[in-house]
């Protein structure tokens, strides 16, 4: 469809007035503008002071950027200016996903630390040559609850990491200078259960959260017989439990990775909520060849607009014969809009 330069300008003034008059909260408490500074990898761990306000001017200029100058109705997709120390629009993280007794999961769980360092550094330099503008930030992404085909104790089929491995991850991570996420798959628990149990975590500032609709099984059936889903209250319970701990313990606001790569995984997504303590991601979640994944994106993460949005990279299930590589950050750039937050399995 052909664009006029008039409606091209349009757009873009409409952009600026609506993301510098609008902004929502949680359940209704008023938001305000307070959006990030850049924060480095260090800086990210400490605890920011609230009354703190930084250039909303950026936070417009970078989205502005993930939507290649052409904003449009449904993108940039929410006017939630975060709190101060927030990471995102002004990073793009780049997260190593997997779990460290099951190398299967992830390169997380593939490589000793040594390697998994050089590997992230030749990732981490390949995104900043594709894209100078926008800082990049480490990330480990570790899947602290794991769901299981056996009940196990409590008949929940999940299995909670013990903290020698979640302790092992900080230290890993520190020692990369990248940032955490802990991702939840529930089986047949809930996040209520679930989340307060990773709470001594969460209260890091450095530390954040995923939760993997796959292994959601509202149906009562065994974790991967079917795929599982969530519903836009599941996520609001996890943001609003979120957004309590960046209140409580004055913390920068966190980020809620959410994974998806069908449309029954997450249900009433208008519904999602969006507050100035939490950044929401939706992130493409499915393997693949190229196209596989960029129609996933398009229909249920672009298509869907929430917050901002994600995209995965399997080192391996990306990899066949007729495509011997995995998209670059070339051809990840081209999405709209840009994911801000790139996982790598």
């Amino acid at each position: 469809m052909m664009i006029s330069m008039a409606s091209c300008r349009n757009a873009f003034i409409f952009l600026l007035l609506y993301l510098s008059c609008h902004f929502v909260a949680c359940e209704g408490r008023a938001g305000r503008l307070g959006v990030v500074s850049l924060v480095s990898p260090v800086d990210a761990t400490i605890a920011m002071p609230q009354a703190a306000v930084t250039d909303s001017q950026l936070y417009r200029q970078r989205w502005l950027q993930l939507v290649h100058g052409k904003p449009s109705s449904r993108w940039p997709a929410d006017t939630t200016y975060p709190l101060y120390g927030a990471v995102l629009p002004y990073r793009r993280v780049i997260a190593f996903y997997g779990n460290y007794y099951a190398p299967a999961m992830g390169i997380l769980g593939q490589l000793p630390l040594t390697d998994l360092q050089r590997k992230m550094n030749s990732v981490v330099k390949d995104w900043e040559l594709a894209d100078p503008t926008i800082p990049v930030q480490p990330a480990l992404h570790y899947v602290a609850v794991t769901a299981q085909r056996t009940p196990g104790q409590g008949g929940k089929y999940r299995l909670r990491m013990p903290a020698s491995q979640l302790d092992r991850l900080l230290r890993m991570a520190d020692s990369m200078n990248a940032l955490v996420y802990l991702d939840v798959q529930v089986g047949l628990s809930t996040y209520q259960e679930e989340l307060p149990a990773l709470a001594p975590y969460l209260r890091l500032p450095q530390v954040h959260l995923g939760i993997d609709p796959e292994y959601s099984m509202k149906s009562g059936r065994v974790p991967c017989s079917e795929i599982g889903a969530v519903d836009a209250s599941d996520i609001n319970f996890c943001s609003q439990f979120l957004a309590d701990l960046v209140r409580k313990e004055h913390l920068p606001p966190k980020m809620l990775v959410v994974h998806r790569f069908t449309n029954a995984m997450v249900s009433n997504y208008k519904k999602i909520r969006t507050c100035p303590e939490v950044q929401i991601v939706m992130n493409m979640d499915g393997f693949g060849f190229p196209q596989k994944k960029i129609d996933s994106y398009t229909d249920w993460i672009a298509g869907q607009p929430v917050q901002f949005t994600g995209f995965k990279l399997f080192f391996k299930q990306d990899v066949t014969q007729r495509w011997p590589s995995i998209m670059s950050p070339q051809q990840v750039l081209q999405l709209y809009p840009q994911p801000i937050y790139i996982q790598y399995q």
